[in-house]
């Protein structure tokens, strides 16, 4: 009988691992090595692994390597990090810790520590890394295959590198929105609906994943990064009509406390054909735009940083190695996260229509947002009172 698309990902991810370590070899890494995710010697007692792109490449030790590699943002529920931790643990031996945060409090962290780094890297939205290596807290490390992602997505001096990306999107519950009689939504102003609104949940622009929706809502209704006011009304509306913003809301809406999420389009596509307490039938996702036409669905980079002083520098090299090899980017795609190096990857059938996201999917200006996003964050979280 064909696999189930759940069951295929558990076969592809054991095949690919099967064949990709078979390529494993001392000479990974750099602007000529193989694509691995590291190269290893042969002997056990003294392994050695030859990590980093062009002037970032290195010979590092085995014998260096913690138990425990901290590693900001790298948790589980999110973009299929156990099963990039998992892997990572047993091809290492180091285990990475499950730290459950934000982008957002991931940089807060980061402050409150200066001078006393606990982590060895950042990983997150991709805007908050360009902040923190701004504020000092990164240094230059150029992952083995650096040079496969866009120019646009990485900085010249190696600081922050972009692995995935992913565009803001509606996940809601087909089967609640058919016994309330409910249109599958299509713009926003859709979700103002009340028996949308009335336990609909989303995030604060804290974390990047609210940042992109903020966004998303800002553009769809004529906003800009100079005018939030949009948003900020639009905000206002749906907590008035029982919209909540809070973090933990996927068991909720496996239950129907929630029918209606707004996160990105990975989340939902995960949830529908990757989980076993809802049917696919019963789980939808949409992109949207403006009434009036305007694009409504940010694409969000996440990424990566070394940073500045941080302990266990060389496992963390080899874990930034890893996710960026196209092992580790096939771990994002099995969960639908759009991985950067996705055109040397085959995409699942599962994902939205491309018509959709050239309807919809829409970009910034990454470097103004940088220069802008707390001040965004802050007139965003006083503006709607959040």
């Amino acid at each position: 009988m064909p696999l189930s698309r759940r069951s295929y990902i558990g076969t592809a991810s054991t095949a690919l691992l099967a064949g990709l370590a078979g390529c494993s070899s001392s000479s990974s890494g750099g602007s000529g090595g193989s694509e691995t995710s590291g190269g290893s010697s042969d002997s056990e007692s003294a392994q050695t692994h030859t990590v980093g792109y062009g002037d970032s490449q290195t010979e590092i030790s085995a014998s260096s390597f913690p138990d425990m590699l901290y590693f900001y943002c790298v948790q589980s529920g999110w973009m299929n990090w156990p099963t990039v931790m998992e892997n990572f643990e047993k091809n290492y031996g180091v285990a990475v810790h499950d730290d459950d945060r934000s982008s957002g409090e991931a940089l807060q962290h980061m402050r409150s520590h200066s001078g006393d780094m606990t982590h060895s890297g950042y990983n997150g939205g991709y805007t908050y890394g360009i902040v923190a290596r701004n504020d000092g807290f990164t240094q230059a490390y150029k992952p083995n295959g650096w040079e496969k992602v866009p120019d646009t997505l990485k900085t010249d001096d190696g600081h922050v590198t972009a692995t995935r990306r992913v565009t803001t999107a509606v996940t809601y519950r087909k089967d609640i929105y058919e016994e309330r009689g409910l249109e599958k939504p299509t713009t926003w102003e859709d979700l103002l609906q009340p028996e949308i609104a009335k336990d609909l949940a989303l995030q604060t622009p804290q974390a990047a994943v609210g940042l992109a929706a903020a966004l998303s809502v800002n553009n769809a209704r004529g906003g800009s990064m100079d005018d939030l006011q949009p948003v900020i009304d639009y905000y206002k509306q749906i907590q008035e009509s029982g919209a909540e913003f809070t973090d933990n809301f996927l068991a909720q809406f496996s239950s129907g406390e929630y029918s209606t999420f707004i996160r990105y389009d990975y989340s939902g596509l995960d949830l529908k054909y990757n989980n076993d307490e809802l049917a696919e039938e019963n789980v939808g996702v949409a992109l949207l735009r403006g009434e009036n036409g305007n694009q409504g669905a940010l694409n969000m980079p996440y990424g990566y940083a070394l940073l500045e002083d941080a302990p266990n520098p060389e496992a963390g090299k080899m874990f930034m190695d890893y996710v960026l090899s196209l092992e580790g980017q096939q771990h994002f795609l099995d969960a639908y996260v759009r991985p950067i190096r996705s055109s040397e990857l085959e995409m699942p059938d599962e994902f939205i229509d491309s018509s959709e996201y050239e309807r919809t999917e829409f970009q910034v200006d990454y470097n103004k947002l940088v220069d802008q996003q707390d001040s965004i964050i802050q007139a965003i979280t006083r503006g709607a009172n959040l």
